[in-house]
C-alpha cells in the first residue's frame, strides 16, 4: 500500500515536467502580401505545441510592426524573422545621395542603386561618374553612406566634381580660386 501511494505521489509530481506546455507566437489575422508594412491590427497570438515550431518563430508583436513581407504572410500560421525585413528606402535603379563623412570632411554626391534596400542594410551604388560600383548602407530615403573599410570612401574622394573633394591638388586649386572647398574646421 505505501508503495503504491509513494508511486502516485511521485506520478503527481513528476506531471508538469511531462506536460504540454503550449507557446504563445505572433500570427496575421488576414493574409498580407508580400512588400506591404504590417500595422498592429493586422496580427494577434496564437498557442502553439512547441514541438511543431520552425526555428526564428516570431513570439513579439513588436519585432513586426512596422517591417515590410518579403513573402505571402498567410493568416493563422507562424511567421518567422525572415519573413520579413526592414521597408525599402533605397529601390534598384533610383538615384541616392552618397555621402562620406572624415573627420572635418564631408563628401557627396549622387549615384545610382544597384541593389534596393532598408534602413541600415548594405547596398551597391554605381558612381556614373567614374562607373565603379561601391558598397554603401542606407541612412534614409534615397540616402546612403559609404564607410572607411567598404571600399567606397576612396572612389567616391577620387571624383573631382564632388563637393568638399579630399584630393590634395583639388582642394589646393580650390582653394586657391577662392572656391569653397566644403570642409569644415
Amino acid at each position: 500500500m505505501k508503495a503504491i501511494f509513494l508511486f502516485l505521489a511521485a506520478c503527481v509530481m513528476a506531471y508538469p515536467a511531462f506536460a504540454r506546455a503550449d507557446m504563445r507566437i505572433v500570427v496575421p489575422v488576414r493574409d498580407i502580401a508580400r512588400g506591404e508594412t504590417i500595422v498592429e491590427s493586422d496580427l494577434t497570438f496564437a498557442t502553439v505545441a512547441p514541438q511543431g515550431l520552425m526555428p526564428n518563430t516570431t513570439t513579439a508583436m513588436d519585432s513586426l510592426v512596422g517591417m515590410q513581407t518579403r513573402r505571402v504572410l498567410r493568416a493563422g500560421e507562424s511567421v518567422r524573422g525572415d519573413d520579413v525585413r526592414q521597408p525599402v528606402l533605397v529601390l534598384k535603379g533610383s538615384t541616392v545621395t552618397m555621402s562620406f563623412e572624415a573627420p572635418g570632411v564631408l563628401l557627396t554626391a549622387t549615384g545610382r542603386a544597384m541593389s534596393e534596400g532598408g534602413l541600415g542594410e548594405t547596398v551597391t551604388v554605381l558612381n556614373p561618374i567614374s562607373f565603379r560600383q561601391i558598397t554603401a548602407v542606407v541612412t534614409g530615403p534615397g540616402a546612403v553612406k559609404a564607410q572607411v573599410g567598404m571600399g567606397g570612401a576612396s572612389r567616391i574622394a577620387g571624383n573631382p566634381r564632388i563637393v568638399g573633394n579630399a584630393n590634395p591638388r583639388i582642394a589646393a586649386n580650390t582653394a586657391n580660386a577662392g572656391i569653397a572647398s566644403g570642409t569644415t574646421p
